[in-house]
C-alpha cells in the first residue's frame, strides 16, 4: 500500500467512527474548502491543505515520500527521537521497516491538534447539554491549549525523521474515535448496573488484560465498586481535556459516571464536587484499542507486517 493511501485510510476509518455525521463532517471540509478559496496567494502558501480533505489536525504524514511503498511498520504510542533513534538501528540490523507511526501527534500536527476538540462540543450536547454553552466553554478551554501548545518546539521529532530519511506519520483522533466507539459498544452491550460491573467489563477486554500486568489496571477514583450508575459519559476522543466547568452540566443532565482515559487534578476535583463517579480505564491501554482497531482496517486491505514498541502491543480483531 502506498504511504498516501495508508494515510488516506486511516482518516476514511476515524470519520466512519467519528460521533458526527457524514453530513456534519462534509460540510466542515466544506466551509474549510470556501475559507481557502478566499485566501490570498501568499495566504495560501502557508495553509494547511490537509484540512480540505482530513478533519483531524492531529493525524498526519509528518516526513516521507506519499508514493512509497508500505509493508512493515513499526508502531508506537509515543514516538520522539529516541524512538526514531531506535527504528533506525533495528533498520541498521537488518529489519524491514518502511514506516513509523506515532500515535500522540508530533511537528505541525502538534501545533494545531486542539483544532480538533470542536467535536467535543457535539459530544457533551448528546448528553443533553445546551449546544451553545457546549460551544461556549471549549472555546475558552481550546484557547488555553493552544496558549500551552503554542511555546512548543513542534519539530524536533519529525527533523529527526528527515535527516535519518524516515517515513513517519501519527495518527491521534481517527484512532481515538474507534476507542471511544468500541467503548460505548461495549458498555451498552455489558449494561452494568454499578462500578464494579464496568472494571469487570474493561478488565475482559485484552488491551486492559495486559495494562494489569503492568501494574497500569483500569481503577474507580471517584466513588466505590458498589456505586450504582445508569449515565455513562466516556472522555475517549477530542483531542484532550475538554473544559472543566463543563462536569456541574453534565451531572445536570443526568451524568452520574466518567470513564475516562485520564484526568487532570483539577478536572478530577470538579468531578468530585459534582459527586460524578470517575474511573481511570489506563490512558496508554485506551489507545492501544483505538489503534490496534485502525490497524485491523489496514490490514483488511493489504497485509502488514507490524512492529511493536513505546507502549504499543498488537491485539487483533474482526473487522467489521
Amino acid at each position: 500500500m502506498k504511504l498516501k493511501k495508508f494515510y488516506d485510510e486511516i482518516i476514511k476509518k476515524g470519520i466512519e467512527a467519528d460521533i458526527r455525521s457524514r453530513r456534519e463532517i462534509d460540510l466542515l471540509l466544506k466551509t474549510k474548502k470556501e475559507e481557502y478559496e478566499k485566501l490570498s496567494e501568499k495566504e495560501k502558501a502557508v495553509f494547511d491543505a490537509d484540512t480540505l480533505f482530513n478533519p483531524y489536525a492531529d493525524s498526519r504524514i509528518l516526513n516521507g515520500d506519499p508514493g512509497s511503498d508500505i509493508r512493515s511498520v513499526i508502531v508506537g504510542i509515543d514516538v520522539e527521537g529516541p524512538e526514531l533513534l531506535l527504528a533506525e538501528r533495528l533498520k541498521e540490523k537488518g529489519e524491514k521497516i518502511d514506516l513509523v507511526i506515532s500515535h500522540h501527534p508530533e511537528g505541525y500536527a502538534y501545533a494545531h491538534f486542539y483544532e480538533v476538540m470542536d467535536l467535543q462540543a457535539d459530544i457533551f450536547a448528546k448528553q443533553g447539554v445546551s449546544l451553545s454553552v457546549c460551544d461556549s466553554l471549549l472555546s475558552e478551554r481550546k484557547l488555553q491549549v493552544g496558549r500551552r501548545v503554542h511555546a512548543a518546539n513542534h519539530m524536533r521529532s519529525v527533523d529527526i525523521a528527515r535527516l535519518l530519511g524516515i517515513n513517519f506519520l501519527c495518527m491521534h483522533t481517527p484512532c481515538d474515535n474507534c476507542a471511544n466507539r468500541f467503548l460505548k459498544e461495549s458498555l451498552a452491550k455489558a449494561k452494568p448496573s454499578n462500578l464494579a460491573d464496568i472494571i469487570s467489563m474493561l478488565s475482559s477486554i485484552p488491551e486492559y488484560h495486559e495494562a494489569a500486568k503492568n501494574n497500569n489496571a483500569p481503577r474507580i477514583v471517584l466513588g466505590n465498586k458498589k456505586s450504582r450508575c445508569r449515565n455513562i459519559h466516556l472522555e475517549f476522543t477530542g483531542g484532550t481535556e475538554g473544559p472543566k466547568d463543563i462536569y456541574d452540566r453534565l451531572s445536570s443532565c443526568g451524568v452520574d459516571t466518567i470513564v475516562a482515559m485520564h484526568q487532570s487534578e483539577e478536572h478530577f476535583k470538579k468531578c468530585k464536587d459534582t459527586n460524578i463517579n470517575v474511573i481511570f480505564a489506563s490512558h496508554i491501554a485506551s489507545d492501544n484499542i483505538g489503534v490496534n482497531i485502525v490497524l485491523d482496517h489496514l490490514e483488511s486491505k493489504e497485509k502488514l507486517k507490524i512492529y511493536e514498541f513505546s507502549g504499543f502491543r498488537r491485539v487483533k480483531r474482526k473487522t467489521k
